[in-house]
């Protein structure tokens, strides 16, 4: 068990084949090496074993909260979810933000930890330090929006009040690979398939009811300092600052002009890194300011409601009334997303604002992943050019009302074509000798960002952990907003460390689990001041660096004993080979991979992307014995799960 502050010390392990609840204490050396949240949650996951079928009932999907969820500490509202992903066969985490994270500390518990497979649908009740499972049955096929409504009723609770929900939809229930948990405010854990591993397991959902019982600092003196100086920071960042335009103004979605600017949005399939580029080329209609913050501010934003202990407030809450195959919908949804509106529109070709407010609506419904299943129809696009989804179905550039409807196919799995790109990138490159028409890095398609007009992301999506991903580490913040200092994008020396920087430190922010804009603002020294004084501990900046370094290790050693290896950290080719065309200030540019690899993996002191033992020894990541894996691994192929 842990003493420290911060934690509740009471995990429910549940078996749903057998129908049980066993409770448990954190493991204190586990939470000073791993903090909690994604760190955690990684290691429950790693000691289950890396050989474990993603959809089999061996399989863990662990829920966990850090210990600074829930707390007074800035954006903590935060909660992870871990286990093997049926997308790309590695470790995945993925987080939303909310009050779910939040309310389930308050409840009295660390992590719920699923094992096993129910024999008929069932939701997990969570109230006053117990775990209750309850019949679902009821609710099997229905969309995320009316499971809410229905369990709100059920429970005798309200959302905003004391309520929250965690739930997936037909995506989760019909195996889409990259099927999200969305919580009652339409926020997910979107990536990696965490959904599609919950509706294996017959879980439909988890309610937790709660009152707000803060956990209080150990150290109030310490805590306090740090803060006052984080708030501080927050209120001083041009990103953070709330009212100040940045995410306070537009959210996320005010990047969609910025990376327009600079050539970096990758548009069409990425053919094209800008919409401005598709105009030039082929006199396209398309503009992104048509789907950008500041468009969406000024016309369509009704709300921006925030989450747990947060004074950004970056969610843009949209309404939208529009007409779809002839019948007028009124759709109102959160939040209009940066990620979100990329992948439904430029790169799917097209900038409709309207149809794209309607996709994002759809896809929380039916629980999938808002930038997988956009970018799974532009490679559907592409292929439909190509010619290469004859027998099966096609998609036109553009056609966002065919899109529309498609989402809810490809949840349902109503035809050949959608039961084709329910599978995810990877699987549909294989069975249709389509590999040049994927954006995917093991096997998890690209995020908003062009590999060869941001070179740290080009080396980010290759060694990414669970797959092509901005969010493991944002060098954008550099190569963009000048944070912590400006970097030239087009420059590729020096990405490799400044990534693996990156990384460890969103490991960290991951583990407490506190939302990623904090690092807009908030540096080392505000995470220590504010981590020693909830805990108790006296961690040196040098030390929580360390941990952040062994929980992203643990991940690739996990990845490793997987059988991924070096290979794995590769871009699609057209990131490598295809120079940029008539760009200006990118024309020409290709990603350097190799370069950027040789420099990363010195740094990082691995062997073609394998983690060797006497970093393992260094980390004091343990190995054989205790951990349900042998010290020589037996790794296995990272094909079709």
């Amino acid at each position: 068990m842990t003493e420290l502050g911060g934690f509740q010390d009471r995990v429910a392990r549940i078996d749903l084949s057998e129908e049980s609840v066993a409770f448990e204490p954190i493991d204190d050396e586990d939470a000073r090496k791993y903090i909690g949240a994604r760190g955690l949650g990684v290691k429950y996951v790693f000691e289950q074993g890396a050989d474990v079928d993603p959809l089999g009932p061996d399989n863990l999907l662990a829920f966990v909260n850090g210990p600074l969820s829930g707390t007074q500490v800035t954006m903590s509202g935060r909660i992870a979810v871990c286990t093997k992903s049926p997308l790309t066969g590695t470790v995945t985490d993925s987080h939303h933000g909310g009050w779910s994270g939040a309310r389930l500390k308050w409840a009295g518990f660390d992590g719920l930890l699923f094992e096993g497979e129910a024999d008929e649908p069932v939701y997990a009740y969570v109230e006053d330090g117990e775990v209750e499972l309850r019949d679902a049955s009821h609710l099997w096929g229905s969309g995320v929006h009316e499971t809410r409504d229905r369990l709100e009723q059920e429970v005798d609770g309200s959302y905003g009040k004391n309520l929250s929900l965690m739930a997936i939809g037909p995506g989760g229930e019909n195996g889409v690979k990259y099927a999200c948990i969305v919580n009652e405010d339409d926020r997910a854990s979107g990536r990696g398939g965490t959904g599609c591993v919950m509706g294996s397991k017959n879980l439909k959902a988890i309610v937790v009811k709660s009152n707000t019982k803060m956990p209080q600092p150990a150290d109030q003196e310490t805590f306090k300092e740090g803060h006052q100086q984080a708030m501080r920071a927050i209120q001083e960042s041009d990103v953070t600052a709330p009212n100040e335009g940045g995410l306070s103004q537009f959210g996320t979605n005010v990047l969609m002009n910025i990376t327009e600017e600079m050539d970096g949005l990758p548009t069409r399939n990425a053919k094209y890194t800008s919409t401005r580029s598709m105009r030039e080329a082929e006199g396209a209609d398309v503009d992104s300011e048509r789907v950008s913050g500041e468009n969406v501010r000024e016309n369509i934003l009704v709300d921006e409601p925030t989450c747990h202990s947060c004074p950004v407030a970056c969610k843009k809450e949209v309404e939208v009334q529009t007409m779809h195959k002839g019948e007028e919908m009124n759709v109102r949804t959160e939040s209009y997303e940066y990620e979100s509106a990329f992948a439904l529109g430029p790169n799917s070709g097209h900038t409709d604002r309207d149809d794209v407010a309607l996709m994002i609506d759809r896809c929380n419904d039916m629980g999938v992943d808002t930038i997988e299943v956009g970018n799974m129809m532009a490679m559907a696009m592409e292929m439909t050019e190509e010619g290469k989804l004859e027998g099966v179905g096609e998609l036109d550039w553009g056609d966002s009302e065919t899109m529309v409807e498609m989402i809810e196919r490809i949840a349902r799995r109503e035809d050949d074509l959608a039961d084709l790109l329910a599978e995810g990138a990877r699987r549909v490159a294989e069975r249709r000798d389509a590999e040049e028409n994927s954006l995917a890095v093991k096997g998890q398609t690209i995020p908003a960002y062009d590999p060869r007009c941001m070179k740290g992301m080009g080396i980010g999506y290759a060694t990414s952990n669970r797959g092509a991903c901005h969010l493991r580490g944002y060098t954008p913040a550099a190569e963009i907003l000048g944070i912590p200092e400006k970097v030239d994008p087009y420059e590729w020396e020096g990405k490799g460390e400044l990534t693996a920087a990156f990384q460890d430190l969103h490991a960290i922010s991951d583990s407490f689990d506190i939302c990623k804009f904090n690092a807009f603002a908030e540096g080392i020294e505000e995470y220590v001041l504010q981590y020693n004084g909830m805990t108790g501990l006296d961690v040196t900046e040098d030390d929580l660096l360390e941990a952040g370094e062994r929980i992203y290790n643990l991940e690739r050693y996990y990845n490793n004993l997987a059988g991924f290896d070096g290979d794995d950290d590769s871009l699609p080719e057209r990131f490598l080979e295809d120079g940029i065309p008539g760009q200006g200030a990118s024309e020409g540019e290709y990603c350097e991979l190799e370069e950027m690899k040789e420099e990363y993996y010195d740094h990082r002191g691995w062997v073609d992307g394998v983690v060797p033992e006497e970093k393992l020894e260094e980390l004091e990541i343990e190995v054989g014995p205790g951990t349900g894996i042998s010290s020589d691994g037996g790794a296995a192929a990272p094909g079709d799960d």
